[in-house]
């Protein structure tokens, strides 16, 4: 397959887009950088190329697009004002360049959030759920969809993911410094629910959604066992030989992130329930076999 990624420099875009050309896939790159340093791919375009010759494009199977603003600062008004334009502003082009192809892409896989379930400590959400539009990301989310679904491609995933762990980036790192460095513990009140997936298999289910034609609309990208972040820090706990110990605080973890800590305290318990109805298999289904595998264990 041909196939363009948007936001290939990224941590799920690098990896994916190394996967896909070990499976013998032709992968066009798209980002703003003028520069891929270590990114594998059959050709680079920056989006000023792309916009000014979309026929480059025209021939293409399937766009990746895993673009946007990271989530991962402080929510100023400014910052919450990038984050939600620079998702919309790459639905918006990808939507322009489309539509400009004399051969349209079969699919299209965007990512998108889990966000848009809203919160809680007692109920499970799969791809049937309602969206409950109760915080700024969840707001996002909503936009961000309403988007993609004017991108004129026969075929729209909307895959939202989960917190996705592996060395190479994205939070875990972040998550596990505590217990290497002997001060791990629960956050807030540790029952707020972390759906989780390894990169490894992010990267399987993005493969599997390409392959399989039936799979259309939101797709949840976890594994099938989230866990409570007590249950997540102590399974991290056993597998380093480290202690769960030392509790962090809702309100120190409000001081230092702002809103931003309600990625923190409170959390959503989504079950991929449309990849498994079509038989997708996790090779590490449970949060110790992903921690074991990531630690060398």
């Amino acid at each position: 397959m041909k196939i363009a990624i948007t936001g290939a420099t990224g941590f799920i875009g690098n990896e994916l887009s190394k996967y896909l050309m070990e499976k013998g896939h032709e992968v066009i790159a798209i980002s703003r950088m003028q520069a891929f340093p270590k990114l594998e791919a059959t050709a680079f375009f920056t989006w000023d190329h792309i916009e000014k010759n979309p026929v480059a494009l025209n021939g293409i199977d399937a766009i990746i697009s895993l673009a946007g603003e990271s989530i991962n600062q402080r929510w100023t008004r400014t910052a919450k004002q990038r984050i939600l334009q620079s998702r919309l502003s790459v639905a918006k082009k990808l939507a322009k360049i489309v539509e400009q192809l004399s051969q349209k892409p079969k699919v299209l896989i965007n990512a998108s959030g889990m966000s848009i379930y809203g919160t809680s400590e007692t109920k499970a959400f799969d791809e049937n759920s309602p969206a409950n539009i109760t915080d700024f990301l969840a707001s996002v989310v909503e936009k961000w969809e309403e988007a993609i679904d004017q991108i004129p491609t026969a075929r729209i995933i909307k895959l939202r993911i989960g917190v996705v762990l592996g060395n190479q980036g994205g939070a875990y790192p972040k998550m596990i410094l505590p217990y290497k460095l002997g001060v791990g513990g629960k956050v807030g009140s540790g029952r707020q629910w972390i759906s989780w997936v390894h990169i490894k298999d992010m990267i399987r289910l993005i493969e599997f959604c390409l392959n399989h034609e039936q799979i259309t609309g939101p797709v949840n990208g976890t594994a099938p066992y989230p866990v409570t972040n007590d249950q997540f820090g102590r399974t991290v706990a056993q597998v380093l030989q480290r202690p769960h110990w030392m509790p962090v605080p809702a309100w120190m973890m409000k001081i230092l992130f702002g809103e931003l800590s309600v990625l923190l305290l409170e959390g959503q318990k989504v079950i991929p329930q449309k990849l498994l109805s079509q038989g997708f298999q996790f090779h590490f289904a449970t949060i110790e076999e992903a921690i074991r595998d990531l630690s060398g264990k």
